[in-house]
């Protein structure tokens, strides 16, 4: 039987792809997405224009899971580290995220992270 722990980390595969498509197959239709203190989308189609010129824009993009544990409730908590490299530019992202989900798709996901540490390496 497929965890949810097993499908936040097919996701994760998603990412290190680079395959916007599959990223978005994994979440319902009217998921929601917060990156807490930067933005708020809701719908497949709103995280899907946020997203793609992010996932566009990096030559690799590879996400570590440091830890990883689903509740009782089937919410699934990581503690990861996101690296993108876009160019000569790597981003390191410390992050919490939490996932729920509804019928085996990611109906709302929300990262906590060091919001001005990730705009100085943007900058």
């Amino acid at each position: 039987m497929t965890t949810n722990t097993d499908l936040t980390m097919q996701f994760f595969a998603a990412w290190g792809a680079r395959d916007v498509e599959a990223i978005l197959a994994c979440m319902t239709i009217d998921a929601r997405y917060v990156n807490v203190g930067m933005s708020d989308s809701r719908g497949r189609d709103a995280i899907g224009q946020m997203l793609i010129p992010f996932v566009a824009g990096a030559d690799r993009i590879a996400w570590t899971v440091h830890h990883i544990a689903q509740t009782a409730g089937g919410a699934v908590l990581t503690e990861r580290t996101d690296v993108f490299v876009m160019g000569a530019r790597t981003l390191t992202i410390p992050v919490m995220g939490v996932f729920e989900f509804q019928a085996g798709l990611i109906s709302a996901w929300r990262d906590y992270f060091d919001v001005a540490g990730f705009q100085a390496q943007m900058a």
